[in-house]
């Protein structure tokens, strides 16, 4: 499904039904797209300027665009309350803005 660029409301995501394998290894889901991508893609690193981290992020973003796992690997960042890096399409930040307007996030 083509996306619309909207944002779902993190109940929501949480309430989508799983498919697709999530068993991890290490940081990255095995049937996930990043798997076969650099590491360093996916987290920010020390003193990173800030133009460098949104290009970063939006590489990484294009890993999960497209990924079969991304909806668990969303979930799952959100659950665990991964606080860096890019999971399931969304930044650390993102993550931190849903989990602060719905905190309750069903594990």
């Amino acid at each position: 499904m083509p996306s619309t660029g909207r944002s779902r409301p993190v109940a929501e995501i949480a309430s989508l039904p799983v498919s697709g394998s999530f068993e991890q290894r290490r940081d990255r889901p095995l049937d996930g797209a990043c798997r076969g991508a650099e590491g360093g893609v996916f987290a920010r690193a020390a003193h990173e300027p800030a133009a460098v981290a949104r290009a970063r992020e939006e590489a990484a973003k294009a890993v999960c665009g497209g990924c079969p796992v991304r909806i668990p690997c969303r979930r799952h960042a959100l659950a665990a309350r991964i606080p860096y890096g890019v999971r399931g399409g969304l930044t650390a930040d993102e993550r931190h803005v849903l989990l602060a307007a719905a905190p309750h996030v069903p594990a």
